[in-house]
C-alpha cells in the first residue's frame, strides 16, 4: 500500500483529493492544524499530524516515511498578500530531500499560463504567490507535477482534457473532483514527471 501525505487536504479540492486516494487504496496522512476541519467521513480512515505546513519541523514529521506527496494549500478565499503557500511549499521541498523523496504534485492555478498584466486585479496578490510556488517547483530538480486549474466548481465529475504549458482550452472550469482524482492520479504517470499541466472540463 502506498503512502500519501496531503499538504491542504481539508480544502474544497484537497478533500476530494483525500477521497480519491482512499478510495484508489493509498494509505492517507494529512498535516491538519485542527483537527476540527477534518470532515467525519475521513477523519477515521487517515492518519492526522498536528501542525502548520509554513513550521519546517512540522512538515519533516509529516514527510517522514511516506511515497508521495500532494500539495493542494489554499487561502479559503482570502485575496490578502500572503507568503504562507510559499513557505510552506519551500519547506515541503527541503524535507523531501532531507529524505530522498522524489515525486509530488502542486496545485496552482491557470492565471499563471496569463501574461501577469492580464490578470484581474482582485487576483493579483494570490497569483504572485502562485508564481513564487511555480518558480520554486520549477527549479527544485524533483520529480514534480505542477497542476493550473481554472475556475474549480462544485460540479459532477465529467470528461476533462489536460496539457502542457497551456490550458486545454475547452472551458474555464474544472470540477474539484476531476481535478482531487488528477492531483493524485497524475504521480503514476511518468508521462507527467517535471511538467506544468493545464486541465479543464471538455464543454
Amino acid at each position: 500500500m502506498q503512502k500519501i501525505v496531503f499538504f491542504g487536504g481539508t480544502g474544497m479540492t484537497g478533500q476530494c483529493a483525500v477521497r480519491y486516494a482512499l478510495q484508489k487504496g493509498l494509505s492517507v496522512r494529512l498535516l491538519v492544524r485542527s483537527e476540527t476541519t477534518v470532515p467525519e467521513d475521513f477523519k477515521e480512515k487517515v492518519e492526522l499530524i498536528k501542525g502548520d505546513v509554513t513550521n519546517a519541523e512540522d512538515v519533516s514529521k509529516a514527510i517522514q516515511g511516506q511515497e508521495l506527496v500532494c500539495v493542494v494549500l489554499g487561502t479559503r478565499n482570502d485575496l490578502k498578500p500572503t507568503t504562507a503557500m510559499s513557505d510552506g511549499l519551500s519547506n515541503i521541498i527541503a524535507a523531501m530531500k532531507d529524505v530522498s523523496l522524489k515525486c509530488f504534485s502542486v496545485c496552482l492555478s491557470s492565471f499563471l499560463f496569463m501574461d501577469p498584466d492580464k490578470v484581474p486585479a482582485m487576483f493579483v496578490n494570490i497569483n504572485g504567490e502562485h508564481r513564487r510556488m511555480l518558480e520554486m517547483t520549477k527549479s527544485c530538480g524533483l520529480e514534480y507535477r505542477a497542476v493550473l486549474p481554472p475556475h474549480i466548481a462544485d460540479e459532477p465529475q465529467a470528461k476533462f482534457d489536460t496539457a502542457y504549458d497551456k490550458s486545454p482550452g475547452h472551458s474555464r472550469s474544472i470540477s474539484k473532483l476531476d481535478l482531487g482524482q488528477f492531483l493524485v492520479d497524475c504521480m503514476f504517470d511518468e508521462a507527467h514527471s517535471q511538467k506544468v499541466i493545464g486541465i479543464c472540463t471538455i464543454k
